[in-house]
């Protein structure tokens, strides 16, 4: 962590971690799925950016990008512009769109993977995947979701508050 950056100082203590619910998970989907190869910091320090040119992550609006669209966000400097990743958000949106029409909410359909509870690891072990990971990650996939492997829906669910890995020594942890 970049204790000198304070979007980086901001994310963990007021968002990572802490269970979070339908408009914002799809923004978190969005960003950890650019994230991939690269480091959350860099996310982060462009999230703005990805803010402004994806519609404030108005999935609805997303699902419904054309090419046009497309060529717009691939010639946008401020964001990442890796064609695969933005037609991947595009199709994550329909799909999460559909998701919410079956399980009544994205919520709904997330957090029951965890039976509705936060997930808190009791030691200061650095892990990218688990059990849990790989099931949403074999789901979502199944469902046809792009950019989902194992390690970033791990990230996701540490991003969302399904899992809780805040070390045992981290302020944050101690005031939880």
């Amino acid at each position: 962590m970049n204790v000198k950056n304070p979007l980086y100082i901001k994310y963990h203590d007021k968002e990572w971690g802490t269970p979070h619910y339908d408009g914002y998970m799809f923004e978190l989907l969005v960003l950890e799925s650019f994230q991939a190869g690269l480091s959350w910091e860099c996310i982060l320090n462009k999230r703005a950016a990805f803010k402004k040119a994806f519609d404030n992550f108005d999935y609805n609006k997303i699902s419904r990008y054309d090419e046009e669209k497309i060529k717009e966000l691939l010639d946008d400097s401020t964001i990442i512009r890796n064609q695969l990743k933005i037609e991947a958000t595009i199709n994550n949106a329909r799909i999460f769109i559909d998701i919410q029409k079956e399980f009544g909410s994205f919520s709904d359909y997330i957090w029951a993977f965890s039976d509705n509870k936060i997930i808190k690891n009791l030691d200061d072990n650095f892990q990218t995947t688990s059990e849990l990971s790989d099931k949403v990650s074999r789901d979502l996939k199944k469902r046809g979701m792009k950019f989902v492997g194992s390690t970033i829906i791990y990230s996701y669910l540490q991003a969302i508050g399904i899992i809780n890995d805040h070390e045992l020594k981290c302020d944050f942890c101690k005031a939880t």
